[in-house]
């Protein structure tokens, strides 16, 4: 959530980003309407509370001497209910001040590109050469299908589409894939690991920008209240809600959880196999750093996530998202792709991104900064990464002219020294 100061004391300044994300600022004029509404009827409400004193100092006074206070008294009640009615407007302004700043997104950094969509989005680099073939390649689909790891069709039978299957080897690569990044990431990159829930109440989802923007995209548990998670951002990030953080910053936390989403995209190519599903795995980093710190964390932060792949072997690219692409919540992200040579395209495995404090302020995450004072924190996060587009591009990546597939050296060992999966005889 934007701070309100910052939109009154900054309104150009915040026009302007969401004008760089496509957006009309009229939101802002209702935000200002309702601040000033919300000014004017508090300092009203200060200057009756202030008269009401002086009123029932002088009841006092006059019982002291015996007079009668009866006017006087019926004036302190009067005042009192008119107190009490701005009071009650006042927390109605808030009300509908605190909906509107929740449907507003953060303001893009000054360093994101401008546009309005994917298209310019800015690719930074390439990393590692696509793999050249002296054989047409296969579909992760086909491989995993002639492997016998991988069983859309009863998937689909049992629960529909988008929900995958894995068998045998499939199962272990997804094991050993989950525990190579997050040892890379406790033992190596200095994170804490969690083991979250995979259910949240709305509170929850609220403080990570999920609701109330995405709430048709999530599965929900009505009568409870209870949401299945999109992302173990929004359990991790959330540890921390309505807390000042008592560690020394930066607080840098991993997990591994089940994700859950409706939306899986439009039919086409995306929906086949396991490139867009309504359930996968995906090992997440959390960060909570020092405000003055947190693009250098976000950095740091892409280069774990970057990590994960070059141990792998895995060609893959960095983009920079515009204005226009990045999320609700986030001020800056970088997208990490891989290379599918199946799908002859780039899947995205990772976004990392910083929100600054604007999760923080909806989440009301807090920390004392060397003076003292209490501080909004900024948090991060990114995929460490997410696992069916992973396991595409090592399928796609590793297949054989045989119909077998050469897993990556960094990953054999958590495959009890497997170091190729061979089609079933």
């Amino acid at each position: 959530m934007l701070d309100l100061k910052r939109i009154r004391e900054n309104e150009a300044q915040v026009r302007e980003g969401l004008a760089r994300r496509g957006l009309s600022t009229e939101v802002i004029d209702a935000v200002l309407e309702r601040d000033r509404e919300r000014r004017r009827l508090l300092s009203e409400t200060e200057g009756l509370k202030s008269r009401r004193n002086r009123t029932s100092e002088e009841v006092g006074a006059l019982r002291k001497r015996g007079a009668d206070t009866s006017a006087i008294q019926a004036e302190v009640r009067a005042l009192g209910e008119r107190i009490a009615a701005l009071d009650d407007r006042v927390r109605e302004i808030r009300a509908g001040l605190d909906a509107l700043l929740l449907g507003i997104p953060n303001v893009p950094h000054a360093s994101v590109p401008t546009g309005g969509g994917a298209a310019r989005n800015v690719v930074l680099r390439e990393v590692g050469a696509r793999r050249a073939f002296d054989f047409e390649p296969r579909t992760h689909v086909e491989i995993g299908e002639r492997l016998g790891i991988l069983d859309l069709a009863r998937a689909t039978r049992m629960s529909g589409a988008g929900f995958p299957l894995f068998v045998g080897a499939g199962a272990r690569l997804q094991r050993a894939l989950l525990n190579f990044m997050l040892d890379l990431h406790v033992r190596e990159h200095g994170y804490t690991e969690v083991w979250p829930p995979v259910l949240c109440n709305s509170a929850a989802m609220t403080g990570t920008g999920q609701l109330p923007k995405l709430a048709e995209d999530m599965y929900r548990l009505a009568a409870d209240d209870l949401y299945l998670i999109p992302t173990a951002e929004v359990p991790v990030t959330n540890i921390y809600r309505e807390e000042i953080i008592a560690r020394p910053l930066p607080v840098c936390l991993t997990a591994y959880s089940a994700c859950f989403r409706r939306e899986a995209g439009a039919a086409g190519r995306e929906t086949r196999g396991i490139i867009r599903v309504h359930q996968f795995d995906k090992v997440e980093m959390v960060k909570f750093v020092a405000p003055e710190s947190s693009y250098d964390e976000l950095e740091k932060l892409l280069d774990n996530a970057e990590d994960v792949l070059r141990r792998l072997g895995l060609a893959y690219r960095v983009v920079a998202l515009c204005s226009g692409d990045i999320s609700f919540a986030a001020a800056k992200c970088y997208d990490v792709e891989l290379w599918a040579p199946g799908q002859r395209d780039w899947l995205e495995v990772s976004s990392c991104s910083n929100f600054e404090d604007f999760q923080a302020r909806r989440a009301g995450i807090r920390y004392r900064d060397a003076g003292g004072k209490v501080r909004f924190v900024h948090t991060l996060n990114g995929s460490g990464v997410a696992l069916p587009r992973l396991v595409v591009a090592i399928l796609e990546n590793g297949q054989q002219a045989d119909g077998s597939v050469v897993l990556p050296e960094a990953v054999v060992p958590y495959m009890g020294g497997v170091s190729r999966i061979e089609v079933p005889v």
